[in-house]
């Protein structure tokens, strides 16, 4: 009989999580069950009460309690400016940045053939019905500048152009501060590219 099921449930729930082996997991379980029990109770009871509460906005698929987050809800914000990003985090991460005044939409993932993501999957024709609503006149491509970051971005933007809407794209290339020895050649590259 299996006396640890409890533990070993508990290690393979915290593998889950992106990042974190088996090594890394037991550690935070032990840690837990050993040093901070109130903060696993903690713990558990807010990722239960986040999973039953949070949904997806309707208008542009981020996280939240409501039936339309409160970006999407604030009068300030620019309608006419649509940011597109691959996840709730990378919009979180804009927002940080306090520079962009527009609304967004979420794709919840990227177009990647060899997972078996394609448009689809990403919530296009969400994207598309919202950016073609006649309130949006710019759309901004955020997505990350991975290989499938810029296909999802490549295919998204000749869609939108298609129905008359501006379609831009993040700037890339040399970051503020830096020496251009310590820079790869890529960004480099691109930088030159792109410059302005």
């Amino acid at each position: 009989m299996n006396d640890t099921g409890s533990l070993d449930h508990l290690i393979e729930a915290l593998r889950r999580l992106p990042g974190v082996g088996v090594k890394s997991a037991a550690r935070m379980a032990f840690h837990l069950l050993q040093h901070d029990r109130e903060g696993a109770r903690v713990l558990a009871q807010a990722l239960d009460a986040a999973v039953d509460r949070m949904g997806h906005c309707k208008l542009c698929h981020t996280f939240t309690e409501d039936e339309v987050c409160a970006t999407c809800r604030d009068p300030r914000r620019d309608p006419g400016l649509l940011c597109v990003v691959e996840t709730p985090a990378d919009q979180a991460a804009v927002e940080r940045t306090a520079a962009f005044r527009g609304r967004y939409f979420v794709l919840m993932g990227r177009i990647s053939p060899l997972d078996g993501v394609g448009p689809n999957e990403i919530g296009v024709h969400q994207l598309l019905t919202r950016a073609t609503d006649g309130l949006v006149h710019e759309v901004v491509m955020a997505t990350n500048f991975t290989a499938e970051g810029e296909v999802t971005a490549h295919l998204l933007g000749t869609a939108l152009r298609e129905r008359g809407l501006k379609v831009t794209r993040l700037a890339r290339g040399v970051p503020a501060g830096s020496e251009l020895e310590y820079v790869d050649l890529s960004t480099i590259a691109h930088a030159l590219v792109d410059r302005r």
